[in-house]
């Protein structure tokens, strides 16, 4: 793979990176609110999570570890009744500043160099080190307040989930970086194949997950084909698998779905993209919702919920 195809992967992961530093700066900022709201303290701990996890497939190390620092930190969140004040809003942004610095040089003209990386992390440990501390002394004076509930509104999500091991993220990570490194690799017939048995072992992570599994099997028949270089497979199918475990990892395999890139690139005529079923909804809301009831399924209606709360800002509507 050349390096023009390499910047292009490593451009997929900036502008989602990028994304998921808007979801984690505007939790920050109302951090005091957010305690309150799991779902949306859910949302930051999966975007350090993908942060950190496609930095590690990139070997980026000095992000990773920065990501992990502020997905250990938001997970302490989740699992303790914490009362935010003035410092502890300044420590996760200052841990915030210093994934965003990093990502923003990985960006410039001269890309992340292993000096700045260095000094980054250097600047950084002692405040990750107070935050922590912090944290922990946070969790200890307020033990006696009764907990609040951190139950998640869509109980069917857990599903896909559950089928999971607990190492397969790591698991995932570990493979795509020897994809990686083979489709920089001769495009010779013993590179194809092993490239193949990397998806199998990607199919067999996720056993007895149906969008999973198709998602994979179209990547190992893509790659198969010798007429589809590794400079047009590599983007694609990194892209796509990454993206993919990352949706298993926030219960959310429904959503996976091959493009029509990658399902042309397997052989398989896209799936026609027909027009949506429309339907015509009054503007008083109990009629409002009565149509949408009739319209949609219980797993549309619980994810149409969500998108609702999060527009209006309300997670209430999750409970």
């Amino acid at each position: 793979m050349d390096s023009e195809n390499q910047q292009r992967i490593f451009g997929y992961f900036i502008e989602e990176a990028k994304e998921h530093l808007d979801t984690l700066q505007q939790g920050i900022l109302n951090l005091s609110s957010v305690v309150q709201e799991p779902e949306t303290l859910n949302e930051m701990f999966r975007a350090a999570h993908s942060v950190k996890g496609g930095a590690a497939m990139l070997g980026l190390s000095s992000i990773q570890k920065t990501a992990h620092q502020l997905e250990d930190a938001f997970k302490f969140l989740t699992d303790n009744q914490i009362k935010v004040d003035q410092k502890l809003e300044t420590l996760f942004l200052q841990g915030y500043d210093t994934l965003e610095d990093l990502i923003k040089k990985l960006q410039g003209p001269f890309g992340l160099q292993e000096e700045d990386a260095k000094k980054a992390m250097q600047a950084a440990e002692p405040n990750f080190a107070k935050l922590q501390s912090y944290l922990s002394s946070l969790a200890s004076s307020d033990k006696k307040l009764p907990k609040t509930e951190t139950t998640s509104a869509q109980p069917n999500q857990v599903k896909a989930a559950s089928k999971l091991s607990p190492e397969f993220s790591s698991q995932v990570l570990e493979i795509l970086k020897r994809m990686l490194q083979l489709f920089k690799q001769p495009e010779t017939p013993s590179n194809r194949q092993n490239l193949q048995k990397l998806c199998k072992r990607l199919a067999q992570l996720g056993v007895g997950i149906k969008t999973w599994k198709r998602l994979v099997t179209l990547s190992y028949k893509a790659i198969a084909n010798a007429n589809n270089s590794y400079q047009t497979l590599a983007p694609v199918v990194i892209k796509e698998i990454k993206q993919a475990s990352d949706q298993l990892q926030e219960n959310a395999d429904i959503a996976i779905t091959p493009s029509p890139e990658l399902q042309k690139l397997a052989g398989i005529k896209p799936t026609s993209t027909s027009t949506p079923k429309q339907i015509t909804i009054k503007l008083e809301p109990t009629a409002a919702a009565k149509a949408l009831i009739q319209a949609f399924d219980k797993p549309q209606l619980s994810q149409l919920v969500k998108l609702l709360a999060k527009a209006t800002g309300k997670s209430s509507l999750l409970t």
